[in-house]
């Protein structure tokens, strides 16, 4: 909330509240702590979501997982910050005798959800352009338990090798916004390395300071445009012609109804 400026109120939700701000933007943005891991994050989310459009009939325009996470070296040391090219539960499926399969290989739905990489794009741009030079993209792990060993660490790496970082909500953020048919991205800053547990490494405050610049520097009001799905392709036309409308700036909007007011939940939790 520092890192976004602008006032504040305290908005009630059902079994909770959120932080409604003010951007510089002209933009709202709702800041809601979820909390920790994928279920409550889903559950926070999903009833921030359905609460909106309860109560006004507007909607969100955009979802965003935030918090701190553990990195996987030497991708993403401590205090750098991370963008989710993919946001996936690594830990969703079965044990089986062949090893571990994960709930889309087994037939029950999916494990990945992908952000819009023009949202992606414009968010690095726009950090790296504001000095954060310690920045890197990759897919962001969502775990209901946190790695504590080595050999852990090794084996998410074998079946994730594109990994930067682990967390605990970003899979659970991202399952209530696709529900609700919004776009959803995840940033994270590192706090720790993931692999043996040690808390004496750990360097939350300077982790929380980087996740503050990061949204000091976030183009909040320019965020909902970037992270619209591509227009369908007509037939007979290549993917190159499709793209161009979107880089550009004039997608077509995914909304059957009239935008409203701009509002983009934050949801913030520990990696």
């Amino acid at each position: 909330m520092r890192g976004l400026g602008g006032p504040a109120r305290r908005v009630p939700l059902p079994g909770g509240a959120l932080d409604r701000v003010a951007h510089l933007s002209g933009a709202t943005v709702d800041v809601l702590a979820g909390g920790v891991g994928p279920g409550a994050a889903a559950a926070a989310a999903a009833t921030a979501l359905t609460a909106l459009s309860a109560s006004t009939g507007d909607r969100y325009d955009l979802v965003v997982s935030a918090g701190i996470a553990g990195g996987f070296a030497p991708r993403a040391p401590i205090g750098t910050t991370v963008l989710a090219g993919a946001i996936v539960a690594a830990d969703l499926g079965a044990e089986t005798p062949d090893g571990f399969a994960d709930v889309t290989e087994l037939g029950f739905g999916t494990v990945r959800h992908t952000p819009a990489a023009a949202a992606v794009a414009l968010i690095a741009g726009a950090l790296r352009a504001a000095g954060v030079d310690a920045l890197v993209t990759g897919t962001v792990l969502t775990v209901s338990t946190v790695t504590g060993s080595a050999g852990r660490a090794a084996a998410l790496t074998a079946r994730h090798p594109d990994a930067v970082a682990e967390a605990m909500e970003g899979f659970g953020v991202a399952e209530a916004a696709a529900r609700h048919g919004v776009p959803a991205f995840e940033l994270r800053t590192v706090s720790n390395p993931v692999g043996p547990r040690d808390r004496s490494a750990w360097r939350i405050g300077e982790a929380l300071g980087a996740l503050e610049r990061a949204f000091a520097a976030l183009p909040v009001a320019s965020l909902p445009v970037a992270a619209l799905p591509l227009p369908a392709r007509p037939a007979g036309t290549s993917a190159g012609t499709a793209a161009e409308p979107q880089a550009a700036g004039h997608p077509q909007s995914h909304r059957a109804d009239p935008p409203g007011p701009r509002r983009a939940p934050k949801e913030a939790g520990r990696g």
